[in-house]
């Protein structure tokens, strides 16, 4: 079963024991669940399930491996021949997680 959900304002088509990445979910810790009930599309044995916007009753749940930080990313400002320069660096706080099930209701 494969299901498109939407969750901080990106979306993200997973299956079962998928790992990616996505921004912090705020007050959580590796091992925790989330459940991620922003689901757009439901793909089950080559039926296709549209919501309008979410499907009704349809939940990913999700265990949160790791929360870390990303790599740096450097900002640089520069304006020619008037000696401004700025340098900054960004890491954004990540949190890896994996699908465990997809279930509908």
């Amino acid at each position: 079963m494969k299901a498109t959900v939407q969750t901080q304002g990106r979306q993200f088509t997973v299956e079962q024991g998928d790992k990616f990445t996505v921004n912090r979910f705020k007050n959580t810790e590796s091992g925790d669940i989330v459940e991620l009930d922003q689901v757009l599309m439901l793909v089950d044995d080559g039926k296709a399930t549209f919501g309008s916007p979410y499907v009704e009753g349809a939940v990913v749940k999700a265990k949160i491996l790791e929360n870390k930080k990303d790599r740096k990313i450097i900002v640089f400002k520069k304006k020619r021949r008037k000696g401004y320069q700025r340098r900054k660096g960004h890491r954004q706080r990540i949190s890896v997680i994996e699908i465990e099930s997809i279930e509908t209701k």
